[in-house]
């Protein structure tokens, strides 16, 4: 599994089950950011090809 994808999984289930909902909700947008900047990455890398 990728691992913005866990961060994101994380981050979800401990914003569901209202435990530490500032924490969960930090992790989603690190698991966003992650995800963005390797599709960004990974476009950058096609192109140079």
């Amino acid at each position: 599994m990728p691992a913005w994808l866990i961060l994101i999984i994380v981050g979800v289930v401990l914003v569901i089950l209202g435990v530490a909902t500032n924490i969960g909700q930090f992790l989603i947008w690190i698991g966003v950011i992650v995800l963005v900047v390797s599709l960004v990455l990974g476009l950058l890398r096609r192109s140079r090809t």
